[in-house]
């Protein structure tokens, strides 16, 4: 195995884990985004205010769009054993 076949591996799982935590990272993002801006505008300096939210908000995307990204990550490691002959020569 050659250096260039480890680094396309890692660079493949980085994008596959960056892929798959994106869309959950942004449902944080901009829940975080709107009660920060809600905090402002009313002048309400609660700093545990954000967590339900955020909490609710991730799980629900994480019931919406969980299959997906389990099936993004079942992909790529099918990917990764089925050139477990190539990995090993």
């Amino acid at each position: 195995m050659t250096i260039e076949e480890v680094v396309t591996i890692m660079s493949d799982a980085l994008y596959c884990v960056i892929i798959t935590a994106a869309p959950i990272l942004l449902v944080s993002l901009c829940v975080g985004l709107i009660i920060s801006i809600f905090q402002t505008v009313t002048s309400i300096q609660e700093q545990t205010l954000t967590f339900v939210p955020k909490i609710i908000c991730v799980f629900l995307a994480l019931m919406l769009i969980g299959h997906w990204m389990l099936n993004n990550i079942i992909v790529y490691i099918e990917k990764l054993w089925s050139d477990f002959s190539v990995y090993i020569r």
